[in-house]
């Protein structure tokens, strides 16, 4: 028993170690001394100070909306508090600095509910990161046909990718939601061989799609409103349509297109000076408000589930046995 709690231990401890060293990967060509000198300049006027504390003040809305779409879309399941499924997401999100794309997200996610649930709760992960990622498509398409022309401009290759791994996603999300129960049952089966599982029908109404959705939208909101800020933190112009569209431009580009640790910082960079292409907006101003977003909405959450799951006690047992079947 020991030896097992000093296994689980070491994990803990490699988990954060790990997050922590592919932050600073991600960070270390960003954070120049020009940067860090631009960035102390606009932090501390006053109307940075008071960009700055508004994007902070508004993470724990964003995650917190985003904890109550996992409580919801989870609970014809297993029903968790709050409180319990904001520890849930936090934790994913520190996990999720470990693989391209935060592919390992769902699996700190997924520790917070009973093992016997946890092939299901995998699925309705998808599910929720789709579901919001149809939103981040739908906004940047109609981005895209607002701004066409200057985009094709900056860089042509980005809009006919971008649309056609639009329309996977959109289809790969419909087949998923109208086939849910398929593959729920499927993936049930496959991972709990060790005991008898009955058929689960799950009750995904319309109701229920667009209660998900709306949440999505407001969540969207949200990070949009902290891009605004940090834009306004950094670069000196006016806020038009043009620069929310730009805005959403840029989610849904860095959104749909697949990016790996050792170029996603340079894959970014080349993103917004595309999509901010004639505004005129400062090169370094631009860089840095691609890493600030992201610094504001990871960096801080996965400090939080560090800590949470350093306090957890989870049953990895059941889990075990069964994908060893």
């Amino acid at each position: 028993m020991q030896g097992k709690k000093f296994l689980f231990l070491l994990i803990k401890i490699s988990v954060g170690l790990g997050s922590a060293a592919l932050i600073w990967w991600r960070l270390r060509n960003d954070l120049t001394s020009e940067n860090l000198s631009m960035l102390k300049s606009a932090v501390f006027s006053w109307r940075g100070c008071a960009c700055a504390l508004i994007a902070i003040a508004l993470i724990p809305v964003n995650w917190g909306i985003e904890a109550l779409k996992w409580k919801i879309i989870t609970t014809p399941v297993e029903s968790l508090s709050y409180t319990r499924a904001s520890r849930s997401v936090y934790s994913g999100v520190c996990l999720g600095n470990l693989a391209p794309g935060r592919a390992t997200e769902f699996v700190a996610k997924i520790l917070f509910f009973q093992p016997e649930n946890r092939a299901k709760i995998t699925l309705l992960h998808f599910a929720n990161g789709m579901i919001q990622l149809s939103v981040t498509i739908l906004a940047g398409l109609a981005a895209l046909l607002y701004r066409l022309q200057a985009t094709m401009s900056g860089a042509a290759w980005l809009p006919i990718l971008a649309v056609a791994l639009s329309v996977v996603v959109l289809v790969a999300m419909v087949l998923l939601l109208f086939n849910l129960n398929r593959f729920m049952n499927w993936f049930t089966k496959r991972f709990n061989t060790s005991a008898e599982i009955t058929a689960f029908n799950y009750p995904l109404t319309v109701q229920l799609f667009f209660n998900l959705w709306s949440w999505s939208v407001l969540r969207f909101s949200v990070f949009t409103l902290q891009f605004m800020l940090i834009l306004l933190l950094f670069a000196n112009t006016p806020f038009t349509l043009t620069t929310l569209a730009c805005i959403l431009l840029y989610f849904f580009f860095t959104t749909v297109i697949p990016m790996f640790s050792v170029i996603e910082a340079a894959v970014r960079a080349a993103i917004a000076l595309a999509v901010f292409n004639g505004l005129g907006m400062n090169e370094t101003a631009l860089a840095l408000a691609s890493v600030s977003i992201w610094m504001v909405n990871i960096i801080v959450p996965s400090i939080a589930g560090y800590i949470f799951l350093v306090q957890e006690d989870f049953d990895f047992k059941s889990t075990v046995k069964n994908l060893r079947k």
